[in-house]
Order: C-alpha cells, then sequence, then structure tokens
C-alpha cells in the first residue's frame, strides 16, 4: 500500500487532521489506522464540553479555542447542528465572598485575552440586564462572561444552586455537544475527500535516514506495510508510546479520569442548566452516625477530609444528569479496562450537592450511575503538542488533557498546515516540541492558578 499520510489514532484528533488534510489541504490520500471503531477508546467519553475560557500566559489557548469554537459552528449550520452545539455557558459558583474578587479578576483576564466583553450585573454595576442562554442552538448569544453578585439575580435565573451562593461568573462562548456525532461529520466529510480508515495496529514506523519511510501494520490479516514519507501520531493517551516507535522520548504523562451519569428522577437539577463549577472547597456532606460510622474505618477517614474546589454538574438530555471531579492527578500508564474508586459515585454525588442542595434527597437511595472515562495525555504545563518531530515527516497531534473535543478543530487545520508547508496562525509556536528549548520556557507557568481549567 502507499499512502501520502498515515494517521496513527481515529480519535478525534486523528479524525479532524484527516477531515482538515482530505477535505480543506488537498492531500486525498490519507490513511487512518486504529485498532478500534473510530471514536471509541476515550472521545466518546468525556464531558464533551467546550469553551474558550482559558488563563496566561498569553493568548495562544484562548485563540485556538476560538477557532476550532468557529469552526464548530460551522460544520453545524453545514449539518444542521446534526451534533447538537449549544451555548449553555460555564457557570462558576461561590458560597464565598472572599473569592468574588479573584473571580472577577480571573473572568477580566480571560476576557482580555480574547474570550469577549466582561460584564458585571447588580447594585451599580453598570453593564445592564443580564441576558440568559437558552437551553439550545448557538447564534446571537453574548460572549465574554457575566459576573453577577446580586443574591437576588442569582436565585432567579439559577434558583437551583444553594442559597448560600454569592458570585456566579457565567462564561459565555462555552457549552456542550455530541462528540461522537461532530467526529463523524468529518469523518464522513474525509471519506467522500478520499481518506480511509483501516482497522489494525501501528507496529513500526522505519525511519531510515532520519526520516519517516513506511509503516508497519498488525491486523487480522497479519502484517501489511504501507508506504508514506508523513506519519501523523495521534494516538491519544498512547501518544507516547508511539513516540517511541520513531525513537522519540515524548514529554508526556498520563492521569486517570473518570465521569459518572445517573438518572435524575426528582429533577434536581434542571435541564436547562449550563455546565455547573463550584469554585469552592468541599467537605462531604454526612449525617453525625455517618461520621462516627467513617471516623473508625481507615478508608472512611478520607471521606471526611476536604476536598478541593472544581466539582462539576450539568444536564444531558432527558432526566440524565453528569457529574465530574479532577480527585486524583496521580501520573499512571493507561491500563484499558479502566478502574475507579467503588466510592467515587457517593463522592461525586454527595460533593455535588454542596451546590446543588436537591441532590441530597439521593443519599439514602443512591441512583444506579453509569461510569466511565479515559486518560488524559499531558504536558507538564498542560498545553497540547501539535506540530513537526525531530524525525523528517513525523508530527505530532496530542497532549489534549481535557480538552481535545473543544479544541481538536482548530488543532486538526492547525497539522494541516503544518504537513502542507501553508501560512501558520500566530499561536503555532505555542504548542510546537521546540517550545522546550527555552531554558525560561516553563518558569512562566510555575505558581498559576488553573481555576476554570478542566
Amino acid at each position: 500500500m502507499n499512502a501520502e499520510v498515515v494517521i496513527c489514532g481515529a480519535g478525534i484528533a486523528g479524525i479532524a487532521a484527516a477531515y482538515h488534510l482530505s477535505v480543506h489541504s488537498g492531500v486525498h490520500d490519507v490513511v487512518i489506522v486504529d485498532e478500534l471503531a473510530p471514536l471509541s477508546l476515550t472521545s466518546d467519553k468525556s464531558t464533551e464540553c467546550y469553551r474558550n475560557w482559558w488563563p496566561g500566559p498569553g493568548d495562544a489557548m484562548v485563540a485556538m479555542s476560538n477557532r476550532s469554537i468557529d469552526i464548530m459552528e460551522r460544520l453545524a449550520r453545514e449539518s444542521d447542528n446534526r451534533f447538537l452545539l449549544n451555548r449553555r455557558g460555564y457557570l462558576f459558583a461561590t458560597a464565598d465572598e472572599s473569592r468574588i474578587d479573584r473571580m472577577r479578576e480571573g473572568a477580566r483576564e480571560a476576557c482580555a485575552l480574547g474570550a469577549g466583553e466582561f460584564r458585571e450585573h447588580g447594585a451599580g454595576a453598570g453593564s445592564g440586564e443580564y441576558v440568559p442562554a437558552p437551553s439550545s442552538g448557538f447564534e446571537d448569544l453574548p460572549d465574554g462572561a457575566d459576573l453577577i453578585c446580586d443574591p437576588s439575580l442569582i436565585r432567579r435565573y439559577f434558583p437551583y444552586l444553594n442559597d448560600t451562593t454569592r458570585a456566579v461568573v457565567h462564561a459565555r462562548r462555552c457549552g456542550w455537544l455530541s462528540a461522537q456525532q461532530l467526529g463523524m461529520v468529518m469523518l464522513e466529510k474525509a471519506r467522500e475527500s478520499g481518506a480511509r480508515l483501516l482497522q489494525a495496529r501501528v507496529q513500526s514506523v522505519d525511519t531510515t535516514g532520519g526520516r519517516v519511510r513506511s509503516v508497519e501494520l498488525a491486523g487480522g490479516e497479519g502484517t501489511q506495510e504501507i508506504a508514506t514519507n508523513t506519519f501523523v501520531n495521534a494516538a491519544g493517551p498512547f501518544a507516547k508510546h508511539v513516540g517511541e516507535l520513531l525513537g522519540i522520548e515524548l514529554p508526556l504523562f498520563g492521569e486517570s479520569h473518570v465521569k459518572l451519569a445517573f438518572h435524575d428522577q426528582r429533577g434536581a437539577l434542571s435541564q436547562d442548566a449550563p455546565l455547573i463549577i463550584w469554585n469552592d472547597p468541599v467537605h462531604l456532606p454526612w449525617s453525625e452516625e455517618e461520621r462516627e460510622a467513617l471516623a473508625g474505618e481507615p478508608d472512611g477517614r478520607a471521606l471526611l477530609a476536604e476536598f478541593p474546589a472544581g466539582v462539576h454538574a450539568r444536564p444531558s438530555g432527558g432526566d440524565s444528569v453528569l457529574l465530574y471531579w479532577t480527585l486524583n492527578t496521580e501520573r499512571v500508564e493507561p491500563v484499558f479496562p479502566q478502574t475507579w474508586d467503588p466510592a467515587t459515585p457517593e463522592i461525586l454525588l454527595r460533593g455535588m450537592s454542596v451546590a446543588v442542595p436537591a441532590l441530597s434527597a439521593y443519599f439514602q437511595h443512591l441512583p444506579k450511575p453509569f461510569v466511565d472515562g479515559g486518560y488524559y495525555a499531558k504536558t507538564e504545563e498542560n498545553r497540547p503538542l501539535i506540530g513537526p518531530l525531530p524525525v523528517e515527516g513525523a508530527y505530532m497531534m496530542g497532549a489534549f488533557s481535557g480538552f481535545g473535543i473543544m479544541t481538536a478543530c482548530a488543532a486538526g487545520e492547525l497539522l494541516a498546515a503544518h504537513v502542507t508547508g501553508t501560512e501558520l496562525p500566530y499561536y503555532a509556536p505555542a504548542f510546537s516540541l521546540e517550545r522546550y528549548q527555552d531554558p525560561a520556557y516553563l518558569a512562566q507557568f510555575v505558581g498559576m492558578n488553573d481555576d476554570g481549567q478542566i
């Protein structure tokens, strides 16, 4: 076989790369290789959210996210919004008045970096009337962010939040979608333009003479070789291993992340709600009897400790609710099938009940949960790697941590520009492997506050 480009990985990243190469860059002989069905490893197990809401340093993440949202909106229009893109927003909430200034400062920073206009609502704020987000659609809605510090306004628009809530920041060019359907829209268009999908495993890459020459695949029919001059590593959680096939040690590590879904038959969280992120650390609510019992057990005492800020919830259609919380950032190797702490459903439900008290109705009879997840592939500073590798003809598209769905469209466009030698966007150097050649590069991230990152 021959191919102009071989892409290792049929997750959202690899499919986005194939889409931009074949549909928009004129590279029609693209082969995507994956052992599994497309979008079936981790791309279909995310919270499926998107945002243009990022801290610095620099505006590269905001700029790439804005570009990715532009592309998603175009694809939504072309497909009659087949993947159900909405702009409900991200709602950061706090019950701690001492956090309000910090939230205001963070919102102003994100807006100044390109997220949009900052507006503040409440007595004397002077930003006009708050515009709530509709439950569907994405057209003609505000960008930027709304800070609401008036408890009466918070209760009016977000009545499911704890009455103790003192402020919310509603980031507006944010929402969610069907990741699987977004990927299939791009895959179908790529295949119409000549791209092919092979179910096989990349076993080796011939880099004789310091350049890509061929890729050997292993599959149900034995091994086969594809002659190619261009290889793209879009292997998601296995990107570090695929880098080793090229003789390259990539600066990546893995983290295990899981989410929970359950049927909210009591309607504790409105199905019209945005994505809610509780910005305060919490202690899980227990009865006195439960506290005494937990205190007497070695594993139970951990459930009495303070948990970090950032528990998430969003409605997901019908009466379903998704819960997510970054509780474990231990560096691990990806192993499938994934395992998780059996206490996870209880922890997530009780943690989110601090923000949405009506969820406490489920404490005595925990709904049957559905738990799944995947692995984040991350760099030290939590920025992706997109661009050429130090083997001629080899490219990288990965380290998307928890933001692969939301940035894949722009990342695929950037990858295609690298491969075809066309003009790069100004933010391209921020995601190149070459950034690590600057010894001062990582120092600018030390001590950063990562509020707002998933």
